[in-house]
């Protein structure tokens, strides 16, 4: 999900706590439970670091790395955890049938192994306690199967970052008791089934980076005292935002971004108290907004790639106490920037305000963005002195590519991670420079290594 900017981070570290987990119960495992562990072992054809070095015959399971047994001598939790920050694929293979034996599994969680093939693991149907289901960041293919509603006690089912293909079984309407459904990141197809009638403790629902298609069904509308995260991005989803969102009450997360919704934003989200986060860039959808005023403000927003011709930054938007991530490329934006006064600047992590019409000098936002780490304004009409902007330590990208900005280059880009100041009026001899030529291009009177020599 993008339900997983933090996700890689907290992986890395459980990988870590999880080696000293051990069971609370008796001095051995139950021999079943070591079989089908061992078997699982035996279908890992690569394990670099060493992750199931722990795991030998005749020794307790219950103490095996990622092997979990809250009483007794039964398993109850397995969790095998890789990290994609080392950059290697902490195990390759399959995962074993033989697992089945843990006939009191609570909890399978295979989470950023990355090189884990075959496809959905049908050994799950024997397990009668399974409760929750991770499978995430790993190369499963093929279909869902159409019986995945016989897991009926699931309580969370994550899937994110395989290969599944195919339509999403309409069975998953048995799946009663489900507070989390995440099937993102796969190569799923065909329209969202109108299945959410009977589903109505879902808390979490992330379809994005699919091939899905159609409407958003009516059946929806049954999640709106529960639902708080709604991540439906980069699909081809169609037709307009359906009304029945203003009465969600926690939605928190909306995001529809990169799909072909058309229409306006119903005023009606004015209604909606929680929402914090809102993403509906790259669709169709035209103005007017309503007025968003949740209790806590908008913490990030992107319109951007739309057809909005907002003409302004919205108040709504400068008045909230909590935005750090701002972004409103090609929203029809002609102010001047010097008349923007976000109440909280101290807070912006991210800003991107490019191709719009905006006017005037980005440096009293700038200097006083002290966490700031991205600007991008790319393809305005700004116009100042960018020798004399200082920057903040934080930032690490810039772009004023496509405006009128003038006099020297400081220095003190050295420090940026990117940058680019194409095609505007800046003048003088470059300081020495890690970037290329492309970042200053189009500004006739700049000279000096990657550019031209400065003429004596």
């Amino acid at each position: 999900m993008n339900s997983s900017c933090l996700f890689t981070t907290f992986i890395f570290a459980a990988v870590i706590s999880l080696g000293c987990l051990r069971s609370t119960g008796a001095a051995t495992c139950h021999p079943d439970d070591e079989a089908g562990l061992l078997s699982f072992k035996a279908g890992i054809t690569e394990d670099p670091l060493g992750i199931l070095s722990s795991w030998k015959k005749g020794t307790d399971c219950c103490s095996w790395f990622g092997v979990i047994c809250i009483t007794g001598d039964r398993v109850t939790e397995l969790r095998i955890l890789g990290s994609s920050v080392l950059g290697v694929g902490f195990l390759s293979g399959t995962i074993s049938p033989s697992l089945a034996k843990l006939e009191h599994l609570e909890t399978l969680s295979f989470t950023n192994l990355l090189n884990i093939t075959g496809p959905f693991p049908q050994f799950l149907f024997r397990l009668p306690k399974l409760r929750y289901v991770t499978i995430r960041d790993n190369r499963l293919s093929g279909p869902l199967p159409v019986n995945i509603g016989s897991l009926s006690e699931l309580v969370e089912l994550d899937l994110e970052g395989n290969r599944l293909t195919g339509p999403i079984p309409s069975s998953i309407s048995n799946l009663t008791r489900l507070t989390w459904l995440n099937l993102g990141g796969n190569s799923l197809s065909g329209t969202i089934p109108d299945v959410f009638k009977s589903m109505k403790e879902l808390g979490l629902i992330d379809l994005s980076r699919n091939g899905l298609y159609g409407k958003l069904p009516p059946s929806m509308e049954s999640l709106a005292h529960t639902l708080t995260s709604l991540y439906l991005s980069q699909n081809n989803l169609s037709g307009t935002i359906p009304d029945y969102f203003s009465e969600f009450k926690a939605l928190a997360t909306f995001d529809l971004s990169r799909n072909r919704f058309t229409g306006v934003v119903p005023m009606s989200f004015a209604k909606l108290k929680s929402l914090f986060h809102l993403k509906l860039s790259h669709n169709f959808l035209t103005g007017p907004l309503p007025a968003l005023n949740p209790v806590n403000g908008i913490a990030s927003l992107d319109l951007s790639y739309n057809r909005f011709h907002l003409k302004t930054i919205p108040q709504w938007v400068t008045s909230s106490p909590s935005m750090y991530d701002l972004r409103l490329v090609k929203c029809g934006i002609e102010m001047n920037i010097e008349e923007w006064e976000p109440v909280r600047t101290g807070l912006f992590y991210i800003v991107d305000l490019s191709k719009n019409d905006i006017s005037g000098s980005p440096a009293r936002f700038l200097n006083r963005a002290d966490v700031l780490q991205e600007f991008r304004a790319s393809g305005n009409k700004l116009r100042f002195d960018l020798g004399k902007l200082n920057f903040t330590k934080s930032l690490r990208i810039l772009d004023l590519s496509r405006n009128l900005v003038y006099g020297k280059v400081p220095a003190s880009v050295a420090g940026l991670r990117k940058l680019s100041l194409s095609q505007n009026n800046l003048c003088g001899r470059l300081a020495v420079t890690k970037f290329p030529a492309s970042v200053f291009t189009g500004n006739d009177c700049l000279c000096g290594s990657p550019l031209p020599p400065c003429k004596t």
